[in-house]
């Protein structure tokens, strides 16, 4: 084998350490496979945009390489004034159906499509009385979709954007229906999969004691991400998952007692992203904690902008170790968000495959744990009981996170 050709094999053998463009460059071309997606809106910058842009205009959206996967059918709920739907189906010629069940089957009875990706996100949709938490027809989109192979006899792999649903009997109900009709099902955040600085992953369980992890922006829509940042910290201690007994959201001024220890491991998370923190108000709209009561006795908690940094970032402290451990969850903020690429690489793997490269249950117990959080603000701070997920338990599974640093946004 010449050097070059063994460069090529190693390369390819060690995708997981290349940015996806670059693993694109090193292996061959597969056919592509042909995919439907189900979005709420389509506009820039929406995760439509950068999500499905990917397929059609490659990981970078500059024309260059992309996934393996064409798009070939598109349904939009809604359709605003800076709408790119219409003008992407012009140039790139997929079908914008009326219905769902249209961009499934081409209007031809059978699917026609070897994956749906579902992505209610953004939009103009009326919000959850109780909780204020937007209601995003995913549970819809997943209906509707599970319709049509109800009609055709047919199953093909499903991404889910985001959490499942905005409420945990709506998730349930779609994981549920997923285990029954045996729809291989991915869902869940980009933070997961985005850059970590330094590099901090675990390839077998380790000691964990307690852990952090630090969130901004609006306490649903960026709280879920940082549930997911933390869940898949966390899922790698020894045992495993083992499931959540109550969720308690609450103000800095109640961390005390079993809980004081939250604060000195937040500020080792804000720490690692070399960001000055500045003082934020206790009473501030969007300053909680969500503390998380593991039915295995751990203990893990969200800080959300409690230091005035817009960044995600982890700590936790270890069995043996004086100092915690903490990484910076790294995303490339501005166009083409290419953490989104890593999980459009996870996508085209569940389609390829079959087989969901990570656990959908994580997504599952983010859902329960942000819906509980959401209703603990809303009661003013009480504790809520999850006796829905104390027996949520499952195996962490060992997919790659994006390699080195994330690059400048483009311009």
């Amino acid at each position: 084998m010449s050097r070059l050709t063994r460069r090529r094999a190693l390369l390819a053998g060690a995708g997981c350490l290349l940015p996806a463009w670059q693993y694109r460059l090193f292996t061959a071309p597969k056919k592509k496979l042909p995919v439907a997606a189900v979005v709420t809106v389509y506009h820039e910058n929406s995760h439509a945009d950068v999500i499905v842009g990917k397929i059609l205009e490659g990981y970078k959206q500059d024309g260059g390489p992309g996934p393996d996967l064409e798009l070939v059918a598109l349904y939009v709920d809604q359709v605003p004034p800076q709408d790119l739907s219409r003008s992407l189906a012009r140039r790139h010629g997929f079908r914008l159906a009326r219905s769902i069940e249209e961009a499934l089957t081409l209007g031809k009875g059978r699917l026609q499509v070897r994956g749906v990706l579902s992505i209610g996100e953004h939009g103009r949709y009326p919000r959850e009385p109780r909780t204020g938490q937007v209601m995003y027809p995913r549970k819809r989109f997943f209906d509707q979709i599970v319709q049509v192979f109800r009609r055709t006899g047919q199953v093909v792999p499903v991404f889910n954007d985001k959490h499942l649903s905005y409420d945990w009997a709506g998730a349930w109900a779609m994981y549920r229906t997923a285990r029954e009709m045996k729809v291989p099902l991915l869902a869940g955040s980009s933070l997961p999969v985005a850059w970590r600085v330094p590099a901090l992953s675990w390839q077998q369980p380790v000691p964990l004691q307690r852990a952090v992890a630090y969130g901004y922006g609006g306490l649903e829509s960026y709280g879920f991400h940082a549930l997911e940042m933390l869940q898949c910290m966390v899922e790698n201690r020894r045992g495993g998952e083992t499931g959540v007994r109550w969720v308690q959201a609450v103000r800095r001024d109640a961390l005390r007692d079993r809980w004081a220890w939250v604060p000195r491991l937040t500020k080792a998370a804000v720490g690692i992203t070399g960001q000055k923190p500045r003082r934020v108000p206790p009473e501030a709209e969007h300053h909680w904690y969500y503390l998380v009561q593991y039915t295995d006795g751990f203990q893990a908690a969200v800080a959300m902008n409690a230091a005035g940094v817009n960044q995600f970032a982890f700590a936790a402290r270890l069995a043996g170790k004086s100092e915690p451990v903490a990484t910076w969850f790294a995303l490339q903020e501005g166009k083409p968000y290419l953490h989104f690429a890593y999980l459009v690489r996870a996508i085209e793997h569940l389609i390829r495959t079959g087989k969901p490269p990570y656990p959908v249950e994580r997504t599952l117990l983010t859902t329960g744990v942000l819906h509980a959080a959401m209703r603990s603000i809303a009661a003013g701070g009480k504790q809520v009981p999850t006796p829905e997920l104390e027996r949520l338990a499952y195996q962490p599974s060992r997919w790659p996170h994006a390699p080195g640093r994330p690059p400048r946004p483009r311009g």
